[in-house]
This record gives structure tokens, C-alpha cells and sequence, in this order.
């Protein structure tokens, strides 16, 4: 996927909204991270936007090359409606580029304002199906937060950063730094799996539903419990918590049977949830 090119031997100059990378001009920067910096960005020759992930120029190294293209081969074959697609990727004017369409939003940005309950249900629908899909193929994610998650004007949610996440995981962990973020507590201790996606998906859930983000230890109660059984069915509650259990072995194997679950959950948690709304 990524195109053959040599590492450039100095650090290219500092970019800024309004310059321009190739083809591409650089409308806005809409995320930032220790991995790399994301644009929204005009293609000046098909006349289209995208988005553009440049990893930090002291991360790009062979190493990370041979990586990424590994995990790129793995990913190429994920077409999936939630799944967002690499168009491109390689060295453009001596900066590594990564070309993406563009979303409207990051569900981090839609997580400022109070969700309804139909929407939360849909987006962690979508979002679990997309991670199913992977896992059945067994591909992993090691990533999957709020940031990573793309929201389209069209109501649908694709996961993004697949093949580069663990890349990216692997390279910033190895020079010490990075935060716990929305990973499950082994994952930050270097062993990912698909349980542990499941427990990513579980707290993002938990967040739309409850309006509050868990926090370490994550015992139960979690902050935010009192509104969470306000608004959810307690079957819907189980399978959340099932999702968020602190030991691996106590969560759902992986999306899949995560799936499953949330599937059997959707009419209880529709009726129950229009029954609160009207008794309110």
C-alpha cells in the first residue's frame, strides 16, 4: 500500500494550515497526538477533501516502513461500511502521508453534547460491527477511542487507523512514553488481544450512555452509574459491564460474541428506553 521511496536524510520543514504537500493544501489541522498530526486537506487536482495523517518525522524509520507496510497487507482486505480505507500512503516532499477520506467529525468532538439514546445505541452498533468484522479475520485493532472513530454527515460511523494503530502503539511504547488512554489495562502493559478491543468498545459505550468516563480501577459502580441505569436496560447494563471487567477472562472472547450479545439487548433496550423518556 505504502509506495516504495527512500527516508529522507534530514527532518523536513515544520507544516502549517495553508501550505502545501504535493497536490494536496493543508486546510486545518483536526488532531494531534505524540504519533502524528492530522489535516483536513484539499486535493487541488481532483478537486476533493481528505484527511491526512503525517506521522512526527522522528518516528519515521525503516523500521516503522517494514512495519506499516506488514500491517497495511493485513488491512488491505477490510472493506467494511465502519472501517475506514487507506487511499494512499507513502513519502510526499519528504513527509510520510497517509491519505484517509474525510469525516464530518470524530465522535470526539460529537461526545461534547448530550447523546440520545437512539444515537449512542447506533454508533456502539456500528462500531461493534466493524471491530467483529476484523476479529473474525483476526485482525486487531489496539486503538480504538473516540479519536479514532469518524463520523460522516450520512449517520455512519467508520473506525479508522486500522494497520497503523498498532504500528504506532508499538513505536511510541517502545520510547516510554504514551497514556493509558481507552486501553485495557494488559493492552498498556503490552499485550493486546481482541478481549481487549472489547473492553476499549465497552468504555466508549458506557461514555455515550452515561455521560461520564470510567476511570482506573474501574470498579463497579462507575461514575456516572445513577444516569447509565436511568437510561439503559439492565440486560443492555450487563453486557457493557461484561465488556469493562478489569480481569480479560470475564469479558466477551471478542467482538463477535460481543455482538451477539448487544444484538439480543436491541428491542429490551429500544422499548425500555422510550418507556423512561415518556415517564419522564
Amino acid at each position: 500500500m505504502a509506495r516504495t521511496a527512500s527516508i529522507p536524510t534530514h527532518s523536513p520543514p515544520k507544516l502549517r494550515v495553508g501550505s502545501r504537500i504535493g497536490k494536496y493544501r493543508l486546510d486545518k489541522r483536526i488532531g494531534s497526538g505524540g504519533f502524528a498530526d492530522v489535516y483536513a486537506a484539499s486535493d487541488t487536482l481532483l478537486n476533493i477533501k481528505v484527511a491526512l495523517k503525517i506521522p512526527n518525522s522522528k518516528w519515521v524509520s525503516q523500521e516503522l516502513l517494514n512495519e506499516f507496510r506488514r500491517e497495511s497487507k493485513l488491512t488491505m482486505e477490510l472493506e467494511h461500511p465502519n472501517i475506514l480505507p487507506i487511499r494512499d500512503a507513502g513519502f510526499i516532499d519528504d513527509y510520510f502521508v497517509i491519505v484517509a477520506p474525510l469525516a464530518s467529525r470524530t465522535l470526539d468532538d460529537r461526545l461534547g453534547k448530550r447523546m440520545k439514546f437512539e444515537t449512542a445505541f447506533d454508533f456502539a452498533s456500528q462500531l461493534i460491527d466493524a471491530v467483529s468484522y476484523a476479529h473474525e479475520r483476526g485482525i486487531i485493532h489496539c486503538d480504538i477511542k473516540p479519536e479514532n472513530i469518524l463520523l460522516f454527515d450520512d449517520g455512519r460511523l467508520r473506525l479508522g487507523d486500522f494497520g497503523i494503530a498498532k504500528v504506532a502503539h508499538k513505536t511510541i511504547a517502545s520510547a516510554g512514553t504514551g497514556t493509558l488512554g481507552y486501553m485495557a489495562p494488559e493492552q498498556a502493559m503490552g499485550k493486546p488481544s481482541a478481549r481487549a478491543d472489547v473492553f476499549s468498545i465497552g468504555l466508549i459505550a458506557y461514555r455515550m450512555f452515561s455521560s461520564k468516563w470510567p476511570e482506573y480501577p474501574f470498579e463497579w459502580p462507575l461514575a456516572g452509574a445513577a444516569n447509565l441505569r436511568r437510561r439503559v436496560h439492565p440486560d443492555l447494563i450487563s453486557v457493557i459491564r461484561k465488556s469493562v471487567a478489569i480481569k480479560p477472562r470475564d469479558r466477551f472472547t471478542d467482538a463477535t460474541r460481543l455482538a451477539e450479545a448487544w444484538g439480543k439487548c436491541r428491542l429490551k433496550a429500544t422499548r425500555f428506553a422510550n418507556r423512561q423518556r415518556k415517564g419522564a
